[in-house]
């Protein structure tokens, strides 16, 4: 079974990047995928530019799941809000780099729901999804 996992991906699912509690943070949000047992929380830091400056994130999962958290946290730290708008679920899928399958998707996109969420709200989740299907 290891086989399957890209060595990136055990990468960071032994060694999670921005692991543990952000305080103060500026926006926190978090979801869960219950199939899988996948349940995160992000918090982030944001300054007067609209560019996050920290972040941090906690929870559980399979290593699909924390890996995706930690690596596109490495991909949003620094970035403005409007970049980060742009990141969409083709990318976590090139970023990840292997093979999914259907329920392994939704442990994928969980860490780009939760970031969605705590940037523009739980309402804009669903509209983000219908944009990226055009």
């Amino acid at each position: 079974m290891q086989e399957l996992y890209d060595k990136n991906i055990l990468d960071h699912g032994i060694n999670p990047r921005n692991w543990g509690i952000l305080d103060p943070a500026d926006v926190e949000a978090e979801g869960d995928y219950p199939l899988c047992g996948d349940r995160l929380r992000l918090m982030l830091r944001i300054d007067e530019q609209q560019h996050i400056t920290a972040l941090a994130r906690d929870g559980v999962g399979c290593a699909i799941s924390q890996a995706s958290a930690s690596m596109l946290g490495e991909i949003i730290m620094g970035k403005s809000l409007a970049e980060v708008r742009q990141i969409g679920k083709q990318d976590i899928f090139n970023m990840l780099g292997i093979a999914l399958s259907a329920n392994r998707v939704k442990c994928a996109v969980l860490p780009l729901e939760i970031v969605v969420r705590a940037l523009y709200g739980a309402g804009e989740w669903r509209k983000y999804e219908m944009e990226e299907e055009d």
